[in-house]
């Protein structure tokens, strides 16, 4: 069976407004399915309601219709609070009203989207309900150049609207970073090292080992997959030594002993930082595992919700080797899936994930917050690279990095 494009690699649209606009008939007239539930009752849809699909010439992109910003009491509360969410990882932003209705809610979505520099597309539902050419009046004159009159009802202003969506994808969203083809390049080959243990998923492989295949398959590199135990048969047989070895950041230690000096050797993870949010900065994040102390609070964040089974890399090996690099027990706190604290300050370190689940936008928001609050955030190959000591050896396919780190041990020698 072919499987669908992760959401992770989907463009993300989110469609927002406030209650009883119309949101939800929206979405199903344009997936042309019955995905959100439509009442005349307002504030119907409550989490948000994801709907992965394609929209060509685009290709994978995924829906997500959100509760009302205009919720009142308590469970409008917490639903605007999984709204809010929704921004951080939306590419393309929906912002639905219907005739005449403009006031202090779309202001605060518009203003919002705005300072997140998202694209935003204004769709007036209901338009069948206007007259002739006043729909778009009443918006705010520097919007209504991206304004869109629709009817869910009745269908008219669809095809507009797909073409609006389309116009305002970011060029980035087009054009993806590679994940290790540029550092292996055509004709060459890279080994990627995979241990199969009680977490790895029965028949497959997880997410970011079939990604990395993918993308090195589509730079026209050959791959060499193989488990950490036959490891070093498997580069003793080459007549060509590889240009990358790619590592389970788990398997760091046997790995690193197994490959010769002059092959570079990074894992999965780490290319994962580079892939969906800053290497840079989670190498400077990761340098704060040297200031450390007992009993601080270490933020673990992990971007699926699967349940932690055995020796659960977030919930214990990483904990174990920061405790026995510092020498101390620390505090570990540890989110899931898109929670993220709002209030960051009390910890000393955010390590996340490689967000192998995530899309870009949501991870660099991340990374943005941590950076605005001044908090370190690292992921979890560089952290676990960092505490097993083979810190500088895991960076050498990344020289601006490599560049980084050196220059902050300098500085730290300094004080």
């Amino acid at each position: 069976m072919m499987q669908p494009a992760p959401k992770g690699l989907r463009i993300h649209i989110g469609i927002f407004g406030r209650r009883n606009v119309g949101k939800s008939s929206l979405l199903n007239a344009l997936t042309k399915q019955q995905v959100s539930i439509v009442s005349d009752v307002a504030g119907t849809t409550t989490d948000p309601v994801e709907k992965p699909m394609e929209l060509q010439p685009l290709g994978p992109i995924v829906f997500i219709d959100t509760a009302g910003i205009d919720d009142i009491g308590a469970l409008g509360g917490l639903r605007i609070e999984k709204t809010r969410q929704v921004f951080d990882r939306t590419d393309i932003a929906v912002l639905v009203t219907e005739p005449g209705i403009w006031g202090e809610y779309e202001d605060q979505l518009a203003e919002e989207v705005s300072s997140r520099s998202i694209p935003v597309v204004i769709v007036i539902n209901k338009s069948d309900t206007a007259a002739p050419g006043d729909e778009p009046a009443f918006v705010p004159e520097q919007y209504r150049s991206l304004t869109v009159p629709v009817s869910a009802l009745t269908g008219t202003g669809l095809d507009a609207l797909r073409q609006a969506m389309l116009a305002s994808v970011p060029p980035e969203c087009l054009e993806p970073p590679a994940i290790a083809g540029d550092l292996v390049g055509p004709g060459e080959m890279a080994i990627l090292v995979v241990p199969i243990d009680k977490e790895a998923p029965k028949g497959r492989l997880i997410l970011p080992q079939v990604q990395t295949i993918r993308d090195l398959l589509d730079s026209d590199s050959f791959c060499m997959v193989v488990k950490e135990r036959e490891l070093r048969s498997a580069l003793d047989r080459l007549k060509v030594p590889p240009k990358l070895v790619i590592t389970d950041s788990q398997a760091f230690l046997k790995v690193t002993a197994d490959v010769p000096k002059n092959i570079p050797l990074t894992s999965f993870s780490i290319l994962f930082a580079r892939y969906k949010g800053d290497l840079v900065k989670q190498v400077e994040g990761a340098m704060a595992v040297e200031k450390l102390k007992t009993g601080d609070r270490v933020l673990i964040a992990e971007a699926c919700t699967h349940h932690p089974i055995g020796e659960d890399i977030g919930r214990v090996k990483i904990p174990r080797w920061l405790t026995q690099y510092v020498g101390g027990k620390l505090d570990f706190v540890h989110y899931q899936g898109h929670d993220f604290p709002e209030d960051l300050t009390t910890f000393k370190l955010v390590i996340h994930c490689g967000a192998c689940t995530m899309n870009r936008r949501e991870m660099s928001n991340r990374i943005r917050k941590c950076n605005e609050l001044g908090v370190p955030i690292t992921n979890y190959g560089l952290a676990i690279a960092y505490s097993l000591g083979i810190f500088e050896r895991a960076l050498e396919p990344f020289p601006a990095a490599l560049e980084v780190y050196r220059a902050g041990r300098e500085a730290m020698k300094k004080k």
